[in-house]
């Protein structure tokens, strides 16, 4: 079993509050945009960290984390990528990957928009963060957490940071 935070679009700001909901994370998550490295590096104090770089992201946080990454967690397959789209609007770039060997779980930000979808069609479920950051429209910031558990992902918590 692993307790995951997952986050997006943090634009360069560091909240100490990603460190005061992730401290008893397995594992943090960033889905793009970290803005700087030294996000990613506060962000490893807390718990081991996996990403995606983000278009915002310079050559530095390129050459560290990839565009697209696929992995396991446990008993579930993970599919990350920055702009990723939704269920039923999967952006061009990823749509061939997500159809021809569908995730189990489908991370995604760009969009600053929470939002937690199942693809029946493929069975996969999507999540988007949100944005963490100050950078942006959304009306409030957000952070997740969940649990997987084998093959399930389960005990999923949006914060909201005011």
């Amino acid at each position: 079993m692993k307790k995951i935070g997952l986050l997006s679009d943090t634009h360069s700001h560091w909240d100490e509050r990603y460190a005061k909901y992730f401290a008893e994370c397995d594992e943090i998550w960033h889905a793009g945009d970290f803005g700087t490295i030294d996000v990613a590096d506060k962000l490893r104090e807390v718990a081991p960290l996996r990403g995606v770089y983000g278009n915002i992201d310079g050559d530095v946080v390129r050459h560290e984390f990839p565009e697209v990454l696929r992995f396991k967690c446990e008993e579930v397959d993970v599919l990350m990528k920055h702009i990723g789209g939704y269920p039923g609007k999967y952006d061009r770039s990823i749509v061939r990957q997500i159809y021809a060997k569908p995730p189990k779980l489908f991370i995604s930000g760009h969009s600053h928009i929470t939002k937690v979808m199942f693809d029946h069609r493929l069975h996969v479920l999507h999540i988007n963060p949100g944005a963490a950051g100050l950078y942006g429209q959304q009306a409030v910031r957000t952070l997740v957490r969940f649990v997987i558990d084998g093959e399930q992902v389960k005990d999923l918590e949006v914060i909201e940071l005011a």
